[in-house]
């Protein structure tokens, strides 16, 4: 896993990004392949993130400067996945007590990418600084920023999808932009959205919600404590939901947190143990043979403003604090 960090201005972050990568002759996008559907389709998202989100232009356009290519092609890759890709296969979860407010996340990917992850500190100007968590680039999976907002998302396979900001965009955006739920909400309720996911978000206040949506509807769910996997549970967007074999054990992953939250109390040693798998299948993949395992594992410990991330399976690896964010 990698360990970038970004300052100053979008353009430096994407440009310093960019060259990075052309030193050692790394372009990310050499190996996809973008269908002519989703260049398309990511050309009708552009207008959206001009409107909503002109610096994330500036900084995918300097990153291909660094590259020495056209910056239409990260569009094409960036404003498509999760609309037409389908490989990120996640568990998370949030609870507050007493002591603490709690978000964590198992992130299950492809093992081949798992050393071209990256866990990336942000401190650009006009936003909020944010320790972030990808797969690929510039779009985020999870973060906490400097204002202890925390946010995971988990893909859902999409039955619709239409053009707008995709689940990782939507991370990147409220980790730079929103200090509490209220205003992540507001922006989740006022921008058009492309594809199929579970978001959970948490602040310093100890506000908590699972957010099902699509680009058809949003549904917010408010507790002291949420969980999900890669499927919607809430009545209204069952109807949402792929008829395609679960291959991933999302239904599995979700009856574990379920059970969980019912039997145990809820503190820092429940959510790692929780995600380690000690309470049933989390995170307990066939590497070998299904090519998937859990390449990063996230707590974020609000009321407290610390970090951990095990960077591999948690059944396998430790938790380590990450120190590089300075929160408010």
């Amino acid at each position: 896993m990698y360990h970038s960090r970004f300052s100053k201005t979008h353009y430096n972050a994407g440009l310093k990004y960019g060259k990075i990568l052309a030193k050692n002759n790394i372009n990310p996008l050499d190996k996809i392949k973008i269908s002519e559907d989703r260049k398309h389709f990511a050309s009708k998202c552009m207008p959206i993130y001009e409107d909503f989100f002109p610096e994330i232009i500036e900084e995918i356009k300097a990153m291909a400067e660094g590259l020495s290519i056209d910056y239409k092609d990260i569009c094409s890759f960036l404003f498509s996945i999760y609309a037409f890709t389908f490989d990120n296969k996640c568990s998370a979860f949030a609870f507050k007590t007493d002591k603490d407010i709690i978000l964590a996340k198992n992130s299950d990917f492809l093992t081949d990418i798992e050393k071209y992850s990256d866990s990336v500190y942000y401190n650009l100007d006009n936003s909020y600084s944010f320790i972030g968590n990808t797969t690929a680039f510039i779009e985020m999976e999870d973060g906490i920023n400097q204002k202890c907002l925390s946010i995971a998302l988990t893909f859902v396979y999409p039955v619709k999808i239409d053009y707008g900001f995709n689940a990782g965009m939507i991370v990147r955006y409220i980790l730079e932009k929103c200090r509490t739920l209220k205003e992540a909400l507001y922006f989740l309720k006022e921008v058009p959205i492309s594809s199929a996911q579970n978001i959970i978000i948490a602040d310093y206040k100890g506000n908590i919600a699972l957010i099902e949506s699509n680009c058809e509807k949003i549904e917010i769910i408010e507790n002291d404590y949420v969980f999900t996997s890669n499927h919607f549970t809430s009545e209204s967007m069952k109807k949402y939901n792929t008829n395609m074999h679960d291959d991933v054990y999302s239904h599995e992953r979700y009856n574990t947190l379920e059970k969980a939250f019912k039997n145990y109390e809820y503190d820092f040693d429940f959510a790692k143990n929780l995600l380690s798998g000690k309470y049933g299948f989390l995170c307990q993949y066939d590497r070998k043979n299904l090519s998937i395992d859990t390449i990063w594992s996230s707590i974020y410990s609000i009321k407290n403003k610390t970090v951990y991330r095990t960077e591999g399976n948690p059944s396998r690896k430790k938790f380590k604090e990450d120190k590089r964010l300075i929160f408010d």
